[in-house]
């Protein structure tokens, strides 16, 4: 990268090679110890540029300008990185299950490691629609609307009710559901979703409860700037001196929701995989799993709500993975 000493924003702000100033925010972008530098740099400059990845990258290799307005923007939103603000703040937009939520300032952005979670309950709901029966399903502290958005388009049939307390991130939840077609499914709820008074007329009803709520420990600092300086409070810090305060609630509250043989998935920390198979054990549950995400770590611990004895388990019900 020799070729790069001394490159500054001034001289990004002028335009010119797009190769060129892409190499030099990837130089920058590295330096400040941002985790995927290039890739970042170049959505950054594909957003600039209104291309997709692959029409950036050849249009570099062309040796194609950029006006100096676009050198501009671009060095803008570059700095704003280096400075670990998130890429999806800047970019506006965060990639889920094949969906793109609206993030911002004041919600929680969806990660990969969700995404268990959300395919979680994506395949109990399908298992129940395959019987014949339209799945009900709740998600308990949605946020941005990502896991009650990905179970709406991706179980047509499904009936998606989703709640949030913030009223911040419940604001980005609607801008979302607005944003896709299986709006009409989807149910916001401005709420305490630990509450008994949340969803009451839905109490034994309910065949998925899915949550990806608030589990960081008191005394734990997330190591990433962007989520400890820009992800909501309230979406991070869950309460008790293990974190766990808001996840046992949800769980209490999965209890009142769910239909015998009902399938209950919470998200945790790699850590608190075995006190959720604890909280989620017989006799008020059966079969407590805890499920690896994409990256090998204990994401997300499932189970059913026990059915009374003798009672077989209801058409469509799906086993714990």
């Amino acid at each position: 990268m020799d070729d790069l000493a001394g490159t500054s924003v001034d001289d990004e702000r002028r335009g010119g090679d797009l190769g060129a100033v892409l190499r030099a925010a990837r130089a920058r972008l590295a330096a400040a110890g941002v985790p995927s530098p290039a890739v970042d740099a170049d959505l950054l400059a594909a957003g600039v540029l209104g291309l997709g990845l692959g029409e950036l990258r050849a249009a570099a290799l062309r040796g194609t300008a950029l006006t100096a307005g676009q050198a501009g923007r671009l060095a803008a939103l570059v700095a704003r990185r280096e400075a670990r603000e998130p890429l999806q703040h800047l970019l506006g937009t965060a990639p889920f299950r094949g969906l793109e939520l609206l993030v911002g300032p004041g919600v929680f952005v969806p990660r990969p490691e969700t995404e268990t979670t959300a395919g979680l309950a994506v395949e109990a709901a399908a298992q129940v629609a395959r019987s014949g029966r339209r799945p009900l399903v709740v998600d308990l502290c949605t946020g941005s609307g990502a896991v009650a958005l990905a179970v709406a388009s991706e179980v047509p049939s499904a009936v998606v009710v989703a709640v949030e307390l913030d009223p911040g991130a419940h604001a980005w939840a609607r801008r979302n559901v607005d944003a896709h077609r299986s709006a009409e499914r989807v149910r916001l709820v401005l709420g305490d979703a630990t509450s008994a008074e949340v969803l009451p007329e839905l109490d034994g009803t309910v065949d998925v409860v899915a949550s990806n709520p608030p589990y960081v420990p008191p005394g734990a600092v997330p190591r990433e700037p962007e989520v400890r300086d820009h992800d909501p409070a309230l979406a991070l810090w869950g309460g008790g001196e293990d974190g766990l305060l808001v996840p046992r609630g949800v769980v209490a509250r999965a209890a009142a929701l769910l239909a015998p043989g009902g399938f209950v998935v919470v998200e945790h920390a790699e850590v608190q995989g075995e006190s959720l198979r604890g909280l989620l054990a017989p006799p008020a549950w059966e079969g407590a799993t805890t499920h690896d995400d994409a990256g090998g770590r204990p994401r997300a611990t499932s189970a059913r709500l026990a059915r009374p004895a003798g009672t077989c388990a209801p058409p469509g019900s799906a086993p714990s993975q």
